[in-house]
């Protein structure tokens, strides 16, 4: 992961974009993430810290998964960034190895090859709607990470989708 941070003449989108998401500092409430970039094109997502609603909701799924991996060599972890090359995300929980692993976390997050399980909460707002159901979906997809778990309760009807066996080109 050394290369993040590496300088050249050919200095890409995907470099600018995570040293400015690295050098903002946000006041308390805020997250920044970088979803989806490529060197043709790419931005920063800054979103507010959820509601109640949705932190209640994910903090149970946590407590599930914390229960249910007791005694085991994973964990359920959040607060955390996920990165994938240039890619920076902020999962509302997700499963990895409990001790580290070799070139799976360093200073910035943990490696998205590391991560078994990414869970999502849907955020109130259409664009954290479609943050969470489509732009991070196809991200996590992308990365490898075998399982996507999106539970959306703005749907009026309270859904739970499970993703597996992700393919990066769709």
């Amino acid at each position: 992961m050394s290369d993040l941070w590496d300088e050249g003449p050919e200095t890409g989108l995907r470099q600018v974009l995570w040293r400015v998401r690295m050098s903002l500092e946000l006041p308390e409430g805020f997250r920044a993430e970088i979803i989806e970039a490529d060197e043709g094109s790419g931005r920063i997502d800054i979103s507010r810290t959820a509601p109640y609603a949705h932190g209640r909701t994910a903090n149970r799924l946590r407590r599930a998964f914390s229960a249910h991996l007791h005694g085991s060599p994973y964990a359920d972890w959040f607060g955390i960034d996920i990165i994938d090359g240039h890619n920076v995300w902020r999962a509302d929980t997700f499963i990895a190895l409990t001790d580290d692993v070799e070139n799976g976390i360093c200073e910035y997050g943990v490696a998205a090859s590391e991560v078994r399980l990414v869970a999502e909460v849907v955020a109130p707002g259409r664009e954290d709607q479609e943050r969470d159901r489509i732009r991070k979906r196809r991200a996590y997809a992308r990365a490898g990470i075998p399982v996507y778990l999106l539970i959306d309760d703005f749907t009026m009807r309270g859904t739970v989708t499970v993703l597996t066996a992700p393919r990066g080109d769709r």
